[in-house]
């Protein structure tokens, strides 16, 4: 980046690039927005909780991360209690749900000692708060996926898939164009390559959809799954992702901004708006399945929670809080409801042939 890059706003560089590349898909636009180094989103801005832009399920409750710690541990006793595994949080955040995880998973003898606690993290504010939280487990944070010692990898992922770059096609007459991001009269706005993609490119499911369909790839994400799903094939161990997104490849426009709780337009305000699209878990599914995981049917976040015992759990937790009694109930009920979180949300499992991952079925 040069003295000049450093001076520019994010709406300045990215204009520059535009007018000097021609326009630029809206994957490079969205990395661009999310994890510029010096002007993105996630490197400015403070993402979670009152102050930031949207909150997480672990910011809600307590009990979300309680019921994964529970579901870890689970899995960890069904490997036969290893001396030394892996525990790998993409996207920790403020390091909310690792700390509720911990807390109750190492109430089980020898999972603490065997812990070896892993972040991925692009923040350095976040890893700030995460440090702060998580001290005590001695976390480590990398920066790609190329090191991992010897044992079991389990990872877990909370609305980290729907944060990284998708690109968009367009169905039209003669095929399938890439949307991208251009400037007209100075200002930024969507745009087609001139040129269809080759026939044949587009998935079975959408390849003979309507004139006007919207179809969003996210090639970084299906990039990290396969990664991690290898390491996890070759070594044991579960890879746990829950997100907003749908079961069956298919078309349909996902992609939103959200700025002060608020949604917002994509293009507005780059590096000041949080970006993300649902999550096509089916293509991870497969991903997964090409690198010898066996996947769990997809469960919505209310059915996974229910079936963990949420309701026991926060019977709890009201007979032991009387006061909060309705605080907490508010935060269940966020968690589960069909009009909040709990269909919206999906739960998706991949892992090492003959576990049987809990929360997956009735």
């Amino acid at each position: 980046m040069t003295e000049i890059d450093k001076n520019l706003t994010l709406e300045q560089q990215i204009a520059l690039q535009i007018s000097a590349s021609g326009p630029i898909s809206v994957a490079t636009y969205m990395g661009l927005c999310l994890t510029h180094p010096t002007r993105g989103y996630y490197r400015v801005r403070e993402p979670i909780g009152g102050k930031g832009d949207f909150i997480t399920a672990p910011e809600i409750s307590q009990m979300f991360g309680e019921l994964i710690g529970f579901w870890l541990v689970n899995l960890w006793q069904q490997m036969n209690e290893p001396k030394a595994f892996t525990l790998l949080e993409l996207g920790p955040g403020r390091g909310t749900l690792m700390a509720d995880i911990l807390r109750t998973a190492c109430r089980a003898p020898g999972f603490r000692d065997a812990l070896r606690l892993t972040l991925f993290e692009t923040s350095p504010g976040l890893m700030a708060e995460q440090q702060a939280r998580l001290e005590a487990y001695d976390p480590k944070w990398l920066q790609n996926f190329d090191n991992f010692e010897d044992g079991p990898v389990m990872v877990v992922a909370n609305e980290f898939f729907d944060a990284l770059p998708i690109r968009q096609f367009i169905r039209k007459e003669k095929g399938w164009h890439e949307r991208q991001v251009g400037l007209l009269d100075g200002k930024r706005t969507f745009g087609l390559s001139p040129t269809p993609i080759p026939p044949g490119s587009m998935p079975d499911d959408v390849a003979d959809a309507a004139p006007d369909s919207v179809f969003e790839v996210n090639f970084a994400a299906a990039e990290i799954m396969s990664i991690l799903a290898k390491i996890v094939s070759r070594q044991g161990g579960s890879i746990l992702a829950i997100d907003y997104g749908y079961g069956r490849t298919q078309t349909g426009e996902t992609l939103q901004g959200v700025r002060n709780h608020a949604y917002a337009d994509v293009l507005d305000a780059p590096g000041e708006t949080d970006l993300s699209a649902h999550v096509d878990f089916a293509a991870l599914a497969n991903v997964a399945r090409r690198a010898g995981l066996a996947a769990q049917p997809l469960a919505t976040q209310g059915e996974f929670l229910a079936r963990l015992g949420l309701a026991e759990r926060a019977s709890t937790l009201i007979k032991a809080n009387p006061a909060l009694a309705a605080d907490i109930a508010t935060a269940r009920d966020r968690l589960v409801n069909p009009e909040q979180m709990g269909t919206l949300f999906k739960v998706f499992c991949a892992h090492s042939p003959g576990l049987i991952p809990a929360g997956f079925s009735a």
